[in-house]
């Protein structure tokens, strides 16, 4: 990102899927993407003019994973999130009642999955790693994962959450 260039203003679902243990749903978005290919991500993504960001992660979780909009209960906004990409990412929190019916978008998203939310209430599961970015140190967190590697944007959201719902 250039400085002074404005932020793109996006938002991401935050949904807690509430089995008897709860879980987080999250992506894996396609390797074929331009951007953020085979990476862990919440469903969403900019906010068209005029959109709040609640309408936006409604909007886009529809089109990646095919969750109905009136099926989330929104409950509300964690801060927003500022990637070094240039994007400020409202990420929004729902509720959702399985069984769930979800079909993925496959020029999106390769596959939809659930995180154990008892994994982000123990404040020992992330860790703070560090990368080299164009001469400059960035410091980022990881949530472990047995398959996926859950890192930047979606893990700073994730901790953010555990933070609020410790």
């Amino acid at each position: 990102m250039q400085p002074g260039q404005p932020l793109v203003a996006a938002a991401v679902l935050v949904p807690l899927v509430l089995h008897p243990a709860p879980t987080v749903l999250l992506t894996l978005r396609t390797k074929k993407l331009s951007s953020h290919s085979g990476q862990v991500a919440f469903p969403g993504g900019r906010m068209e003019p005029g959109e709040s960001a609640e309408q936006a992660a409604l909007r886009e979780s529809w089109e990646e994973i095919g969750l109905g909009p009136t099926l989330p209960r929104v409950m509300g906004r964690l801060p927003d999130h500022l990637t070094g990409t240039g994007y400020r990412v409202t990420p929004v929190v729902a509720l959702l009642q399985p069984p769930l019916k979800l079909v993925p978008e496959p020029g999106e998203v390769e596959l939809i999955f659930e995180y154990d939310l008892q994994r982000l209430l123990d404040p020992a599961q992330p860790r703070r790693e560090q990368l080299e970015v164009r001469g400059e140190q960035r410091s980022y967190w990881v949530w472990p994962h047995e398959r996926h590697f859950v890192w930047g944007a979606t893990a700073a959201i994730l901790r953010n959450l555990a933070l609020v719902l410790r």
